[in-house]
């Protein structure tokens, strides 16, 4: 029975790899539901599940790419890969409606830009005091710290090294889950409770996951207006950070 399974996981790679990813996604899911209410989105859960199994992947390998290291998980390595990752991207991109982001005005456009600009300097701030000080590496740190999806976009595109890109990822997922966790706190002192101080919040704060958790637990009906900002902070991060603001680094830095 165990040699049959491990034959079809190696066999059918990639279909065993979405059969995986999904059943870790849905217990996840119940994870958040039954122990924190929701509180701590399902995605975040699921993010730290498949660090920890990328963690246990590597250490018994001794390789480089986690849980695809091992040949019955390999199919991971593909559906993680830069072309999935950039067709999940662009998807998302998709489910926003530039209509809808209008209605938010100058304020929702300045929001974005500001986000995304001061999530990179606190986070090559961060990545400078820790001892990093060449331009690639400041730059997908503070690119991770914009959100864990644009952290490892740059580091890609710029030729960062693979344990640089993953300190990126979990900047970006630190910073998730404290946007889920204290977006119902301060919800009342920021005035967090109509769409266009939705829109607002999601375009500083930047993490989709983050935002989407976070209103979800203040008020279901801001979901859609913070999560559609926070798709387009996404997408203006992947844009600039490893242009422009890479770029600008190397200037700075050599």
């Amino acid at each position: 029975m165990k040699e049959t399974l491990i034959a079809v996981f190696e066999e059918n790679g990639l279909v065993a790899a979405f059969a995986i990813v999904g059943i870790a996604t849905y217990l996840s899911y119940v994870l958040s539901d039954k122990l924190t209410k929701g509180r701590l989105h399902g995605s975040a859960i699921a993010i730290i599940l498949g660090l920890f199994l990328a963690y246990l992947g590597g250490v018994q390998t001794g390789g480089e790419k986690g849980l695809a290291d091992i040949q019955m998980f390999s199919g991971i390595g593909l559906m993680g890969g830069a072309m999935l990752r950039d067709f999940a991207i662009v998807a998302t991109a998709f489910g926003a409606n530039l209509e809808e982001l209008k209605k938010s005005g100058w304020n929702g456009v300045i929001s974005l830009f500001f986000g995304v600009g001061i999530s990179f300097v606190v986070g090559g701030a961060v990545a400078m005091a820790f001892g990093y000080t060449d331009a690639v590496s400041v730059t997908t740190i503070g690119a991770g710290a914009v959100t864990y999806i644009v952290g490892p976009v740059t580091g890609t595109a710029i030729g960062a090294a693979s344990d640089v890109i993953t300190l990126s990822i979990a900047a970006g997922l630190v910073k998730s889950i404290l946007v889920m966790i204290g977006t119902p706190f301060i919800a009342k002192f920021i005035g967090l409770d109509n769409p266009r101080s939705a829109m607002v919040y999601g375009g500083l704060m930047g993490t989709t996951s983050g935002v989407a958790g976070g209103l979800a637990a203040t008020d279901p009906k801001l979901v859609p207006y913070g999560a559609m900002t926070a798709t387009f902070y996404t997408a203006l991060g992947c844009l600039l950070v490893p242009s422009v603001f890479f770029l600008l680094l190397r200037a700075l830095l050599g």
